[in-house]
Parts: structure tokens; sequence; C-alpha cells
């Protein structure tokens, strides 16, 4: 509720770009208590500036999520076909009953596009990716989904942080699916700290973890390693 609450908050900013923190208890029917809580946690992302009595929307914050998003785009549309080779491996992978984990790299999207048209009788998804989230509406309806909350980072278009982690505790993973910025002989790394963190705790669960890498990945090191290669089932690629 938090969150969709922020959310809202920052779209009537984009509208009114400043506004009294009087206005915003009145417009979304919440104490002072709780607009100051929202309000601080848009400022920690830079989302807002408070000012004295308000706050300013940041305009060069959302120049920023522009160009972040544009990033994932590209991400998304680089080496497509080898992505999706990848995807349909994985896809042969899920059986019914399974408790799956998604992450937020742009070929386990592709996975995701493709288990939106399974018909299985039992199956929960668990994702820390907004854009397999968006796909939530899609999947069959008697499956469970879960979409982990906490910080949202832009670049990776996914839900990091403490809270994101603390709920991951309570799901009984069996399988989980994941990328990387490069794999080599060794370990499994990536750019973004946080993403990292996640990465590890989701294969400290015990769940089979399988890594899906196309051929620009391999041999590619990044700057944190969340996994040695022998801890991964299997590693899809093309």
């Amino acid at each position: 509720m938090e969150i969709l609450r922020t959310r809202r908050i920052l779209d009537y900013l984009k509208t009114r770009k400043s506004c009294s923190l009087k206005e915003l208890m009145e417009k979304f029917n919440v104490s002072s208590a709780t607009i100051h809580r929202d309000v601080e946690s848009l400022a920690r992302r830079d989302a807002i500036e408070r000012v004295r009595g308000g706050v300013v929307f940041n305009d060069a914050m959302v120049a920023k999520a522009r160009s972040n998003s544009s990033a994932y785009q590209e991400r998304a549309v680089a080496n497509r076909r080898e992505k999706s080779r990848i995807a349909e491996e994985a896809l042969s992978l899920i059986q019914d009953g399974d408790i799956v984990f998604l992450d937020s790299s742009t070929t386990v999207h592709e996975l995701a596009a493709r288990l939106v048209k399974e018909d299985f009788d039992h199956l929960s998804v668990v994702t820390n990716a907004i854009a397999v989230m968006n796909l939530f509406e899609k999947f069959p309806t008697h499956w469970a989904m879960i979409g982990l909350g906490g910080n949202y980072d832009p670049q990776l278009n996914s839900i990091l942080g403490a809270s994101a982690l603390e709920q991951l505790k309570s799901f009984n993973i069996t399988k989980a699916f994941m990328s990387c910025f490069g794999v080599d002989d060794h370990c499994a790394t990536t750019n973004h700290e946080r993403q990292a963190e996640m990465l590890r705790h989701v294969i400290s669960t015990g769940a089979k973890s399988y890594l899906l890498a196309d051929h620009t990945k391999i041999g590619r090191t990044g700057l944190y390693r969340f996994a040695s290669r022998c801890a991964f089932s299997g590693v899809i690629t093309d």
C-alpha cells in the first residue's frame, strides 16, 4: 500500500510540480506522520526536493529515469534471438507445482513472456522485476503471483534492498532463474552491489538455480561476484 501511495504522490507532483505537505495530506487522506514518511522515502530516491513547508518535483530525476529506461530497452532488444532460444530451454525445466523466482534481467523476462502461455495447474512466481510484475495480469488467475516490495532501482528496473531480502526469506523457492553481466570458468558477476546481494540470497535458499547467459557474457567479468559457477544447477546459453 505504501509503495502504491508514493507512486500516486509522485504522479500528482509531476503535474503540480510543487505543493505543501498539508495539500498532500488532504489529497491522499493520510496523517501528518504518514505523509512525512512518504516524503522522506521519495526524497531519499531524489524523486523530490524538500522545501520549507512542502516539496518540489525533481525534473532532473525524470530525465535520468528516462535515460535508464532507454538503456533497459536497449538491453531488452540486444541479442533477442539468442535470449529467445535460452528462454525456451529454461521453460522446459519448469514443472507443475514449482515455486519459481525470476530476476530482473532481460533474458529472464523472455522466459516470463513464454511462461504466460503455459497451462500449469499450480505454479507460483516470485519476482523483484518490474517488467515481470507488469505481466502478472496476463498469467493464469489461479497461479500465485508475488512481487517483492522495497527500493526501486531504475537502472535495473527492479526492486532491491533490505525489505525485498526480508520478504524473500518467507518463500520456499524451488527453482530460480537469473542472469549476469558475465560468467567465466570460476564465477558469475554483476556490476551492481545490491543486485549481487539479492542473487546471493536466492541461491543460498537451496533452490535449484539456473544461470541464463548468452554468448556475449561468456568470459566477461563484472565488479561483484555473486556465485561460483558450480553453485548453479545448470548454465543455459546459446
